[in-house]
């Protein structure tokens, strides 16, 4: 039976209270009743108006229709048919600017909950280790293509080339593939171990991972092509870290959440068996107001922060970041401190932070960005005593590829020139993700990588004619 209820099946949470001091999963997913339940809510629209919202062109109500039909491989096999990382994708992809807001239901009520269900489905293939049969290995085709860098981007034109029957290798600068997906997210927001699973999955298809391999120092993108690979997909990221340039910023106790986030996840500051230094703090000032501000600010207080405040320049509305995110924080108990600016960070006798000096803002014309300009109100600084300060204000790309590979462009920010095939300057070398357009979601890198896929397949194709 349809299910016309206006609103989202609610999803199971663990207590805001218990869960600001633990780094298990907040969000506890759907049991096999309420995904049959919210499914009925899908009307199977002959339109399907939330295909053409997902940057990877996932088959959304085929696959809701598969639940209700309790026909749970299928609706993973259609999942996984278009998106290389649906456990992923089910719990980080920004649903409501995407798909859900498409959806019909969201005209009268909510939207079907879509990166709900796609997470039950994921999450149930995993458990029950049903990949063998639908994840298979494609003969090879004998042609090579080199990968630079195991995030969202490039782990999506690996496994779409794959597919194809193409030899692929990752090159990841870090110890474990998966990018952002390990270094950058949480623990409570996307456990290690399902990125983990994801990427066993794509090896199951042939994709080859070669770990610690900075390109640009171990290899050069020439040397790769010398090697015999026809073809190379840059999705190095963007993982350099952007600061204000403000007084104090050289402090201890001053830091990048790149940094902050990369020694909790990456490294397991979280956890008592690693001894890796991560910032003990009492008072942290987080300033941004995206989802990776969001990232550091909870962080901090399952670190044992007692004071945790988000520092943002425009109001809440402006805000970048998802509102759940937004609204785990306040759960959890991070303050927040809107229409405010840090002009100046503080020090002790001994180079410590100490305070942060903020000012206050209003709001004015809109901007390129068509958010509403900040105007500083004259006389409003006032000193707010933090002995941590995080800087989540963005990230551009490294310029180690791009200095050490001749021919290769990029625009004033760092960010690498493709054109309309994902194909950049230098002929046979393709890019895509946060290396292309800067700091940007995990869903458009894995659509920018499935189309460079689809432009290197075409690539290899004209030239063995």
């Amino acid at each position: 039976m349809p299910n016309m209820s206006k609103y989202k099946t609610p999803v199971p949470e663990q207590n805001p209270e218990v869960r600001a001091r633990n780094f298990e999963e907040v969000t506890l997913g759907y049991t096999e009743e309420l995904a049959l339940a919210e499914a009925a809510r899908c009307l199977n629209c002959p339109s399907k108006p939330c295909v053409s919202g997902c940057p990877v062109g996932v088959r959304i109500p085929e696959f809701i229709k598969k639940i209700t039909e309790q026909d749970y491989a299928g609706a993973y096999e259609i999942i996984h048919s278009t998106n290389a990382l649906p456990a992923v994708c089910g719990r980080v992809c920004p649903q409501e600017r995407q798909c859900e807001s498409r959806c019909v239901r969201a005209k009268n009520g909510e939207a079907v909950g879509i990166g709900r269900l796609e997470r039950f489905i994921a999450d149930l293939h995993q458990d029950k280790d049903q990949h063998d049969a639908i994840i298979k290995k494609t003969d090879s085709n004998h042609h090579k293509i080199a990968v630079v860098g195991g995030g969202p981007a490039g782990l999506t034109c690996a496994g779409d080339l794959a597919k194809l029957g193409y030899e692929v290798t990752i090159f990841e600068a870090f110890h474990v593939a998966g990018g952002v997906l390990m270094y950058g997210i949480p623990e409570f927001r996307l456990p290690k171990a399902i990125v983990q699973q994801e990427i066993e999955n794509l090896k199951s298809l042939g994709v080859t991972i070669l770990t610690n391999m900075v390109v640009g120092k171990v290899f050069s993108i020439d040397e790769l092509i010398e090697q015999g690979f026809e073809a190379v997909f840059i999705g190095s990221g963007a993982g350099l870290p952007r600061f204000m340039g403000i007084e104090g910023e050289a402090l201890v106790g001053v830091c990048s959440a790149n940094e902050y986030l990369t020694r909790i996840n990456l490294m397991k500051g979280y956890r008592e068996d690693y001894d890796t230094p991560v910032l003990q703090s009492k008072s942290v000032a987080v300033v941004g107001g995206g989802n990776v501000a969001m990232d550091g600010a909870r962080s901090a207080l399952r670190m044992g922060a007692e004071h945790v405040y988000i520092i943002y320049r425009r109001s809440e509305l402006e805000m970048p970041a998802r509102k759940e995110e937004i609204h785990h924080a306040k759960e959890e108990g991070v303050e927040f401190l809107t229409l405010q600016n840090p002009v100046k960070i503080l020090g002790d006798e001994n180079g410590r932070v100490s305070g942060i000096v903020c000012q206050k803002m209003e709001l004015g014309e809109p901007d390129a960005s068509g958010r509403r300009s900040p105007v500083p109100i004259e006389n409003s600084e006032y000193e707010l005593p933090v002995d941590t300060v995080i800087m989540a204000i963005g990230t551009s790309p490294n310029p180690l590829i791009r200095t050490t590979t001749q021919g290769l462009e990029a625009n004033q920010r760092g960010c690498l020139l493709v054109n309309e095939s994902m194909m950049t300057t230098k002929q046979g070398v393709y890019a895509g993700g946060d290396a292309v357009t800067g700091a940007a979601t995990v869903i458009l890198a894995m659509g920018a990588g499935k189309s460079a896929a689809k432009s290197i397949h075409e690539y290899i194709q004209k030239k063995g004619k």
